[in-house]
């Protein structure tokens, strides 16, 4: 008899951009106080709506925070990891093209940043393995 263990905690599925401008700088976000790591820094993103595919929620959830229309995108990393309360699975993609002036169009704070000042923001704990991925891939 085999006995399968299933991991009774949710599971979140997010889109997750690292946004790059033409000076190599990466758009980070602030997370709102009341949200899951609040104050915290992050890549934009989010959930993916149900029947969602990654790249159409990513397309919808930059153009919702940041008033962006992706143009052209690749992926980067997965990372999967577990809050404790929650598992999260981050599906990051480069956006290296897009049209509009990215600003926080749900009153986040956002701010350009070179690869070497990601250092100086503290991010959630899942985004650890993408700040490594971006400082080897733009190193």
């Amino acid at each position: 008899m085999t006995v399968k263990i299933i991991n009774p905690l949710p599971k979140v599925h997010v889109a997750v951009g690292v946004i790059i401008d033409r000076d190599n700088r990466i758009l980070i976000s602030k997370r709102h106080n009341h949200l899951h790591m609040g104050g915290r820094w992050e890549f934009p993103g989010g959930k993916l709506d149900d029947e969602e595919d990654v790249q159409g929620a990513l397309a919808r959830e930059l153009l919702e925070e940041l008033s962006i229309e992706v143009r052209a995108s690749a992926p980067l990393i997965v990372v999967e990891h577990d809050y404790g309360e929650k598992v999260v699975l981050l599906d990051v993609w480069w956006v290296h093209d897009f049209a509009g002036e990215p600003h926080g169009a749900e009153g986040q704070e956002v701010r350009w940043v070179s690869v070497e000042e990601l250092g100086d923001y503290q991010f959630p704990d899942a985004n650890t393995p993408i700040v490594e991925a971006v400082r080897k891939a733009l190193s």
